[in-house]
């Protein structure tokens, strides 16, 4: 199993990981002064209720003054009506900034993932990178999407109510918020237990759905070769190493809720002891303590609610820290800035003294050099590893060569953009990947604006339109994951007549025919011939009686060509080549 993509401990992003975050809000900076105007409405309305029910106590209840009473209960309740219509209409623009914002962030990481290098995804794996897509960016869904109106609404709200206890009374006021210390003290400590703890969550869900991932594509294998208990036994463990750090993780919060609860209980026994004193003394009246309590109670409610978002921010920052590495990994595979389009292409490909490594350590390739004419067929045989899909890497510059040049019709790979090059060359893996979707959509999936006749023709000369129209709804014929229901020759075909739609000059044929029952072979194998005319082919063989009418036969060992010519060259050094053909056909 690949190591998945995961970020250390103790990556440091450029900048802080919530400033990035707060960045992407950029587009919408219109938008959020209305926002925070109904905000500010909000909170307003529910700092002034009190001190209107205090005065009310000491002016209208205790006066008598019924009617008086009457009044301000309206007054009160068209308050509370004008910040509840506020708060609705912060939540609704607030809520659809934040989830638009969110779908950008998504839209980022799936472009980042289409453009970075080969390479990359030798070293990742696509469970753990689907997780960032799906898990993380929910998990910060959950903890932002949700909660920044409302939690704006409480920061606000909680200003407000400061201000309100402070212009009370000032000592009174002074006292409740001597707990304030303690509760950012507090916090600071459970924030950074749990920002650890959720950091290790996001990690084992990303474990866990590449091994989901992984399991599900070969259930069929793991049931040939007997290793579904095995593959249990392995799933058992990951996940028990994420329930044990969800565990860890809601421990913390578990702890960290009720010692907010208790200073909470503290400050307000400290207001009531004091306040009542001071009531009792006379220094204040029962309204303007009554309105005092009321403010306690309403000053550690958006405290608590904060702390609440806390702790959650904790696991959306852990999700916001995986994906922000990923979106900092570097694009080792760019176009230069003096990049071109290939201009079309004759078919002319040279190496010259290439040599590559995937590593400074993995040397592959040494020493490189073949000339293959426009029009002409390669073909490249030797045992596996012995660096064979990697000269054809190279070619469609999924990787850069380490030392010495490619070059396409006189010119670099790397001086070109790599989009027009790839257009211009056709690909036919061993098993090659249909997607979910129709028929023609699979056909033209390497040229999206073709015409249905241009995809029927292609079809014909890939000798699958027959089989095609056979289909219960032809063309439109829906195809499941990996091209289900078709058959490996089918879907083979189908792939012919993708390459033949995007006409290439130059195309790669992976050993296209080492998979195909008998008699689908013939249909493939004629297919292939119209595809290969006229066109500069590289043709990796194991079944080397599909390679003897080639113009040159590569041999390559250890990284090396070691003999080349045509097959009846070849066949008379009587050396490895001769060796490997006669083995073949005599266990034929």
């Amino acid at each position: 199993m690949i190591a998945n993509l995961s970020s250390p401990a103790d990556a440091k992003p450029k900048l802080s990981t919530l400033g990035r975050f707060f960045r992407y809000f950029a587009p919408y900076r219109r938008d959020i002064p209305v926002a925070l105007l109904m905000v500010m409405i909000g909170a307003t309305s529910q700092a002034i209720g009190p001190l209107l029910i205090g005065w009310s106590i000491d002016n209208l209840i205790l006066q008598g003054n019924l009617p008086g009473l009457l009044r301000m209960l309206v007054v009160l309740i068209s308050i509370y009506i004008i910040g509840l219509g506020a708060i609705r209409a912060q939540i609704w623009r607030m809520g659809g900034i934040v989830q638009r914002l969110l779908g950008q962030l998504r839209q980022d990481i799936f472009d980042k993932v289409q453009s970075l290098p080969v390479s990359f995804f030798d070293r990742s794996e696509a469970g753990d990178l689907m997780s960032r897509l799906l898990n993380d960016v929910n998990t910060v869904n959950q903890a932002f999407g949700l909660t920044i109106p409302q939690v704006l609404g409480q920061t606000f709200s909680l200003v407000g109510i400061i201000i309100a206890m402070l212009s009370i009374n000032l000592q009174l006021g002074l006292l409740s918020n001597l707990v304030v210390p303690l509760m950012i003290f507090t916090t600071g400590v459970f924030s950074r237990w749990a920002r650890a703890r959720f950091r290790l969550t996001r990690q084992t869900i990303g474990d866990l759905s590449a091994k989901l991932e992984e399991d599900i594509g070969s259930v069929r294998e793991a049931q040939a070769f007997n290793r579904t208990q095995l593959n249990i036994e392995e799933f058992d463990s990951l996940n028990a190493a994420n329930r044990r750090a969800n565990v860890q993780a809601v421990a913390v919060t578990a702890a960290f809720l009720p010692s907010i609860d208790f200073l909470n209980t503290l400050a307000t026994a400290g207001v009531m002891a004091y306040g009542g004193y001071l009531a009792i003394t006379g220094v204040m009246t029962v309204g303007t303590v009554t309105a005092f309590l009321l403010y306690v109670q309403q000053f550690f409610r958006p405290i608590q609610i904060l702390s609440q978002f806390y702790t959650q921010a904790q696991s959306a920052l852990a999700g916001l820290d995986r994906i922000f590495f990923l979106l900092d990994e570097p694009a080792t595979l760019q176009d230069t800035p003096n990049a071109v389009a290939m201009p079309p292409i004759q078919g002319e490909v040279r190496f010259e003294q290439v040599e590559f490594g995937y590593s400074p350590k993995q040397r592959v390739l040494q020493g490189i050099n073949l000339c293959a004419q426009p029009g002409q067929m390669i073909a490249l045989v030797g045992p596996t590893g012995a660096g064979k899909s990697t000269i054809i890497n190279l070619i469609m510059r999924f990787y850069d060569v380490s030392a010495g040049v490619v070059k396409v019709d006189g010119i670099d790979v790397r001086d070109v953009t790599q989009a027009s090059l790839r257009r211009q060359i056709g690909i036919v893996l061993q098993d090659n990947l249909l997607f979910s979707g129709t028929v023609a959509e699979n056909i033209a999936f390497g040229a999206p604006d073709a015409s249905q006749v241009e995809i029927e023709a292609a079809a014909q000369a890939a000798n699958v339109h027959e089989l095609i129209t056979s289909l219960p709804q032809g063309y439109n014929t829906q195809l499941g994951e990996r091209g289900t229901p078709l058959s490996q020759g089918q879907r083979q075909l189908v792939s012919i007549a993708r390459a033949v739609l995007v006409n290439p000059r130059i195309l790669v044929l992976d050993e296209a025919t080492s998979s195909i029952d008998t008699r689908t072979e013939g249909l493939v194998q004629d297919a292939i011939a119209t595809l290969l005319h006229n066109r500069t082919s590289f043709v990796i063989a194991h079944r080397l009686s599909t390679v003897t009418q080639a113009d040159q036969v590569l041999v390559i060992q250890q990284g090396q060509i070691v003999e080349q010519g045509t097959h009846a060259e070849l066949m008379a050094l009587n050396n490895i080549y001769a060796n490997l053909y006669s083995l073949q056909l005599g266990s034929v």
